[in-house]
């Protein structure tokens, strides 16, 4: 049996389902992948939801609140003078420069309970990147100056 004895109807049926497949997989995959980026004030007042959305959230790290247990965290995120508790439970433990005072940001969903659970964490190092003090260099003249010898 050849293709062109096929009926037209069964390819135009196979080809809707496979588009309709692929249109669902899509918006499904870009609505899980969607979060939302929201200061701490605003993710107070959100309301419902708050615990339906894929959210992100920054802030400073509160002194003293980091406790490692493994590869997860439970901390404090401050932001102009609100406060977030994190739990952070991800697949790699978090980076080097997640350090009290330092800049993050927490990917995951807010709970009924209060928390806001991380699966993602990024910090910025709370230190600034600037060069040690230097003394300043002596001038330096001709005279002063030795080259190597040349042959």
């Amino acid at each position: 049996m050849s293709i062109a004895s096929k009926s037209p109807i069964k390819i135009i049926l196979a080809t809707v389902a496979i588009l309709a497949i692929v249109g669902y997989l899509a918006v499904t995959g870009v609505r899980d992948n969607k979060s939302y980026y929201v200061t701490i004030h605003e993710l107070h007042g959100m309301g419902d939801k708050a615990y339906v959305r894929h959210l992100r959230v920054a802030g400073n790290v509160a002194p003293g609140s980091i406790h490692r247990a493994g590869a997860n965290a439970h901390f404090v995120l401050l932001e102009q003078g609100n406060k977030l508790d994190v739990v952070y439970q991800g697949t790699e433990p978090p980076p080097d420069t997640f350090k009290d005072d330092a800049q993050a940001l927490a990917v995951g969903t807010y709970g009924r309970d209060g928390v806001f659970h991380a699966t993602q964490l990024q910090a910025k190092c709370a230190s600034k990147y600037a060069p040690a003090d230097l003394k300043p260099l002596k001038p330096t003249t001709a005279a002063s100056v030795v080259l190597p010898a040349t042959r």
